[in-house]
């Protein structure tokens, strides 16, 4: 993202947040006179019947919306579930990240603009994050996703982690260890080869699996790298036939994944290759944009089999009544789970008035998130770090089978 137009819109957020102040809305309600914001970094008042406004930031359109959508409807029976904050109803806005950085920083421009809003569930995509969360993180607000995974958001010192960003996704230090694993123990692969579209989620990722491949003895014989919008794929598929590769690994997203699934077999010396994508690819698009080719692709993901018994008693069954469809991608839990631990951490610091007014301080709110500890969600037992991993991260292999998803789990 071009500095100079994130700057434009940093100062452009500022200056609303200053002219809500001038005009005296730069909290959600008048402040009682009994009480005084002493946190470092502001308060959000919310007068008896004022609701709590979460929003979220992710993607519900393009090629990836399921991804976006299917997580906004974990967060939907999350609130249904939880009912009130402290006697107070839920109001939940959003906005569409659209799965790029641009649209992760529009997104959060709008959202920071708003002072009424305590917490953001988002974004589904880590590159959207990048460009997203430092004005959310500057606005004061915690930033929570379902689905972010690249190592550098949550790593120690970098750039890009910021103060209030947690995530309920694993990080892909584990989803790059465990696609190796399989790749070399399971497969007994020996050569192979990655794909990746230039997003850093997809360059990390690759980039573990192929440390931990080499480290276990593997070659590997090419990284490729391909445009997200790119459709002939068989310039790169040609090469990377010439180094006989026993597997191509490419943790891409849908449409890109699935094309390079199809030309793939249609590529001289490819035909018997192993196929594998991650968790960008776990969606019943990829069925349809695949086509025949997608029988036998492998894909690393969260182990549904490990979640919390309620997942499947509980969730899924207010699910399907409520979208008429069982989950269609992979974070839907993980959304919920992120509400949860908002929530939770608003009842911790909260302070709330004889009249039902609530006052929540903002930095509060964000020690109180990084010191979560043995939560029980639906995707686990769920604790934070300082710098916001909060996962219980089990990683499984899938195999897709033509007509059917989900696909279908086979190791461990």
């Amino acid at each position: 993202m071009n500095k100079n137009i994130f700057t434009l819109l940093s100062l452009l957020v500022f200056a609303s947040m200053v002219l809500a102040a001038c005009t005296g809305k730069l909290v959600a309600t008048d402040v009682p006179a009994g009480f005084k914001c002493t946190d470092a970094i502001g308060c959000v008042d919310i007068a008896p019947d004022e609701p709590v406004h979460i929003a979220y930031a992710l993607v519900t359109s393009g090629p990836d919306e399921t991804l976006g959508v299917d997580a906004r409807n974990g967060i939907e029976i999350a609130i249904e579930d939880k009912g009130q904050i402290l006697g107070h109803e839920i109001m939940l806005t959003g906005e569409d990240e659209a799965g790029k950085p641009e649209g992760g920083l529009a997104a959060a421009a709008k959202l920071a603009a708003d002072p009424s809003i305590v917490a953001v569930i988002g974004t589904s995509f880590s590159d959207a994050a990048r460009d997203g969360v430092p004005i959310l993180s500057q606005a004061g607000l915690i930033i929570v996703s379902p689905s972010n995974t690249a190592l550098d958001l949550t790593l120690e010192g970098n750039e890009n982690n910021h103060p209030g960003y947690a995530r309920i996704a694993h990080n892909d230090r584990f989803q790059g260890h465990a696609a190796a694993q399989f790749t070399f123990n399971v497969l007994g692969v020996r050569k192979a080869t990655t794909i990746h579209d230039g997003s850093l989620y997809a360059e990390q990722l690759q980039g573990v699996f192929v440390d931990a491949f080499q480290e276990m003895g593997g070659t590997i014989t090419a990284q490729e790298t391909v445009d997200a919008d790119q459709i002939d794929m068989q310039p790169v598929l040609m090469n990377i036939a010439t180094g006989e590769p026993e597997l191509i690994f490419y943790p891409i997203y849908i449409k890109a994944g699935s094309l390079i699934t199809r030309q793939a077999q249609e590529t001289p010396g490819l035909e018997n290759t192993y196929l594998m994508g991650a968790d960008g690819m776990f969606s019943p698009d990829v069925i349809e944009i695949a086509g025949d080719a997608v029988e036998g692709l492998y894909v690393s993901s969260p182990d549904f089999t490990v979640f919390d018994e309620a997942y499947t008693s509980d969730f899924i069954p207010k699910y399907l009544e409520r979208f008429g469809t069982e989950p269609f991608n992979i974070y839907h839990a993980h959304a919920y789970d992120a509400f949860m631990l908002i929530a939770n951490a608003i009842e911790k610091v909260a302070v709330q008035d004889q009249d039902g007014s609530l006052h929540i301080p903002r930095q509060a709110l964000r020690e109180a998130l990084y010191i979560t500890k043995d939560h029980q969600g639906l995707t686990g037992n769920l604790s934070c770090t300082p710098t916001g991993d909060c996962a219980d991260a089990h990683i499984a292999i899938y195999q897709y089978h033509l007509g059917k998803f989900p696909p279908e789990k086979i190791w461990p």
